[in-house]
């Protein structure tokens, strides 16, 4: 085995995050990167509950008026993708802000008291929710993983008339969290073959 080779502790904790039908509105988020989100987050999805490794939704409840991802907008249900593999879940949690540490149930209580120790960070939106939790969990001394591909976003403007892609958004996140030592980006397909059995 290589220095650098992916090892898939037996109890990983997969986190799916906000894969929700609100953010397939681009009427609301605008352009968006990475067309192969879902697929490889379906991929991990299967894997996971194959290897009976935790899986745990994250659910996105918006407190903004009019947002797609309201509790009472059809924007906040699942993705099919997500709600297609439901019940197998070990843990949802429901948020208000970025980070999957602060929504309920408690998650850090949770993967504590199950002795899980590896993250591998998935969903929507790469620079949003997913760099933030991400972000969390490598401060709270967890082993994070974040498939990149695994994730996506949208377009954004920013102050003074800038504005970036959702690709280098993207692009941005990964050096953050590898480049500051929160996480350490992967893909997909070797998470897969990580994971496999020898």
């Amino acid at each position: 085995m290589t220095e650098n080779a992916i090892e898939i502790a037996a109890d990983s904790a997969l986190l799916v995050i906000d894969v929700q039908k609100g953010f397939d509105d681009t009427s609301f988020w605008g352009k968006r990167d990475n067309p192969d989100a879902e697929g490889n987050i379906a991929a991990l999805m299967d894997a996971w509950q194959e290897a009976g490794r935790p899986v745990v939704l994250v659910r996105h409840a918006s407190l903004r008026p009019g947002s797609v991802l309201a509790p009472d907008h059809p924007g906040h249900a699942f993705k099919d993708l997500v709600e297609d593999r439901r019940g197998q879940e070990a843990l949802l949690v429901t948020k208000t802000v970025n980070s999957a540490f602060y929504g309920t149930p408690d998650l850090d209580g949770w993967l504590r008291a199950s002795g899980i120790g590896q993250l591998v960070v998935t969903g929507v939106q790469t620079n949003m929710c997913v760099e933030t939790t991400a972000r969390m969990a490598g401060n709270l001394g967890y082993e994070v993983l974040v498939p990149l591909d695994a994730t996506h976003t949208f377009d954004l403007a920013g102050p003074g008339g800038l504005s970036l892609t959702a690709a280098e958004l993207a692009a941005a996140t990964a050096v953050n969290l590898q480049g500051g030592g929160f996480a350490r980006i992967v893909t997909t397909a070797e998470l897969l073959a990580a994971g496999a059995p020898a």
